[in-house]
């Protein structure tokens, strides 16, 4: 991994201890939308591993946040000739994701979109190799319904928070996933829990 990637990384990993620290000395921290809420290093190493199985892959990205996913979906898009298609509803934290990325030297790789992601998905003409779920969860299944249609053979969904915090929501995505036509998945006890997903393969 280049010095500069992991420079960058380094920074968001200080952040996500920081927080982790507030949180456990039960320091108020009320707006959530102000947090990392990060998928952690133990998720981005495996969807960076996921996407480096793949050959010049269309990468979609649902929740940019600050960008640590994103910086990690990056990596893996540039090394292997692909791109990454990021969507975020604040653009404060699409603008802080797109200068992290520029300082990693992976900007050149990223399409940042500002916006609902089901009117994004909507728009969007492309098609996908690998999406990474991780906004809002009761936007999981509207956003499943909007991108499956737009899945090449072979490609992969990683949907993050699945055990925790998990729930009904999470539950219902989750059987939701599983009546998709050509739709295979499994849940990992990785960071948060993650459902690793593949479409179109038998």
């Amino acid at each position: 991994m280049d010095a500069a990637v992991k420079t960058v990384l380094d920074i968001y990993h200080a952040r996500i201890e920081e927080e982790q620290r507030l949180r456990d000395a039960g320091m108020g921290m009320k707006d959530l939308d102000r947090l990392l809420l990060a998928v952690g290093p133990a998720t981005g190493r495996l969807i960076n591993l996921l996407v480096r199985s793949l050959v010049k892959p269309m990468i979609l990205e649902l929740g940019t946040s600050y960008g640590y996913s994103t910086l990690w979906l990056a990596e893996a898009a540039k090394a292997t000739g692909g791109r990454v298609l990021t969507m975020e509803l604040q653009d404060y934290k699409a603008g802080h994701a797109r200068e992290m990325a520029q300082q990693a030297g992976l900007a050149s790789v990223i399409d940042f979109q500002v916006g609902d992601a089901l009117q994004l998905l909507d728009k969007t003409e492309l098609r996908f190799d690998f999406v990474l779920v991780d906004l809002w969860k009761d936007l999981y299944e509207p956003c499943l319904d909007r991108f499956h249609p737009k899945l090449n053979a072979g490609a992969i969904i990683v949907s993050d928070n699945m055990i925790r915090p998990g729930g009904p929501v999470a539950q219902r995505y989750r059987r939701a996933l599983l009546r998709k036509p050509g739709m295979s998945s499994v849940l990992l006890p990785v960071g948060s829990g993650i459902e690793v997903s593949r479409y179109g393969v038998d």
